[in-house]
Order: C-alpha cells, then structure tokens, then sequence
C-alpha cells in the first residue's frame, strides 16, 4: 500500500497562518487514519474512494471543532493593525496636509468616497479594532450614529455588524476593496484610504459622503483623498 503521509502539507512546508494549520492538520489525521482502516491503496483507490475517505459530514465536524476552540479569524482579521501599528496611530506629520488646505479649523481626515449620498454623514466616532469589541456589538446592538473607524482588514472583522453602522471611515484600502463592495451593498457611507488626525472615541464628525467616488484611473494618477472629514463642536 502507498503510504499517506501526515508529517507536512503536500508542498513540503509548514502553513503560516492559524486556521489552515488547523483545517488541514485535522484533515491530513483524519484522511489518514481512514486509508489505513480501509487497507486503502493510496495510488489506485485516492479518486475511485474518495468518499469513504472524506465526506461532507467529515468537513463539517472539522470546522465545528476549530470554531469550538473560540478562534474567530482574528489573525486575519487584524493582520493589518498588527503588522504595522505605526501606519494606524497616525504621526502629527500626517496632519500637516489638513493644516495647508486652507482656513478650515474642524478639518480632521480626508478620504475616498465609496457611496455619493444626497447629504453628508452625521454620527460619533467608535474605534473598533478588536474581535471582542464586535462580539460586544453583535450582542448589544451597534449604538445608534456609530461612524466606525477600522484599518484596512476592517472588512473581515467588521462584516458581522458592517450593516449597523451609520458610516464608517477605513484607514486603507480603496472604493474598490472588500469594504468598499460591501458598503455599497449594505448602503452604509464609507470613505476609504483616508487619513485622520485628532479623532477619538466619542467624537461628533461629518463625513463629506457628497463627494463623488474617485475616477478609475485615480489611484494610478494620484487623484485622491476628496471627501473631508470635520469635527464638529459637541
């Protein structure tokens, strides 16, 4: 019988990330075993009994146990704020262009607009960077007016609760990323690549979600960062 081997994946290197180590450790064990209870031949029988090997059954108690350990994709979900927190606290010197564009006091971020709305959006800033803070809104309701503000992996974590938003300002990406698709779907008001500078918990801001979306070839040209972001007086 051709042996089956569980020492490594197929390709003869380790898996970096939490969850395919997980799925396919556990599929590897499991495919494995299976052969060797069945006496299978692996060369002859791997496509004419793949069935009894693994099944959709199979699959699903799989994902039931990883999601059983708790994991919630947070790897991929934060990778971004993780692997560089610099980019995310925002040094002063990323202020400065706000301070050349004219006399305007409240100016605190510009961005791109996903979504052109008939008025400007009105709410109060929610950092949310964390599964935990998500799990707290899927059970208690996202607060009403909440503008979110997640880096550029924000449309994994945020996607449970994305539609609750009242807008949200994305520290990455582009109108055409994951976010922006989704915003759109969902009709939430969304800037995205933005850059801010003196915003916190708690903050009344006004998005500029009148500004029409970047043109096609903006992010080639460098013609972006349109739609302002003011904060208002409490």
């Amino acid at each position: 019988m051709a042996e089956l081997s569980t020492a490594g994946p197929k390709w003869g290197g380790q898996e970096t990330l939490p969850l395919p180590q997980q799925f396919n450790g556990a599929i590897r064990a499991l495919v494995a075993g299976r052969a060797a209870e069945l006496g299978l031949d692996w060369t002859d029988g791997v496509f004419t009994r793949s069935e009894e090997l693994f099944a959709t059954a199979d699959a699903e108690a799989v994902e039931r146990a990883v999601l059983d350990t708790g994991y919630r994709f947070e790897f991929s979900a934060t990778a971004s704020l993780d692997s560089e927190p610099e980019k995310y606290r925002r040094p002063e010197a990323a202020a400065q262009d706000f301070a050349e564009s004219g006399d305007d006091a409240a100016l605190r971020g510009r961005g791109d607009n996903v979504l052109a709305t008939a008025e400007n959006t009105i709410g109060t800033v929610l950092r949310v960077s964390r599964i935990e803070q998500v799990m707290e809104l899927l059970s208690d309701g996202v607060p009403e007016h909440t503008i979110a503000v997640i880096d550029d992996s924000g449309g994994t974590l945020t996607a449970p609760v994305l539609e609750g938003f009242h807008g949200v300002i994305c520290l990455g990406g582009t109108v055409r990323s994951h976010l922006g698709i989704l915003a759109r779907e969902y009709r939430v008001p969304t800037l995205m690549n933005c850059r801010i500078d003196g915003l916190a918990d708690g903050d009344r801001v006004e998005l500029e979600t009148t500004q029409a979306p970047p043109a096609a070839d903006a992010y080639a040209t460098g013609d972006t960062g349109h739609a302002r972001i003011w904060k208002l007086q409490s």
